[in-house]
């Protein structure tokens, strides 16, 4: 049983590959979820895992890939019930650039 990160990425993140960077590095640590753009030019991702991994997930977040400028980033932690998911994907969402 792990918990579940929720993480509003805000700054320079649409446009810039920010949805395939987490996908990829939540896939490398082995965490479940989802990752998609917001309207108001965020980025929401939801991870499961073990708290450890999430809190590096969360620093990899933060750092972004090369082309993103990332403000700040909202954190919210809950336990997981289960495992919610069975891999990690991307959603469409608001923008379509990346």
């Amino acid at each position: 049983m792990g918990e579940i990160l929720e993480a509003v990425i805000h700054g320079r993140v649409q446009g810039v590959g920010f949805r395939y960077f987490a996908q990829g590095e939540a896939m490398a640590l082995g965490l479940t979820g989802w990752v998609a753009n917001e309207q108001d030019g965020s980025v929401r991702c939801v991870a499961a895992g073990p708290r450890v991994t999430l809190e590096v997930f969360a620093e990899r977040l933060r750092q972004g890939p090369p082309g993103a400028s990332v403000a700040r980033v909202e954190l919210a932690w809950r336990p997981a019930a289960g495992q919610p998911w069975d891999s990690f994907r991307v959603r469409s969402g608001a923008h379509r650039g990346d």
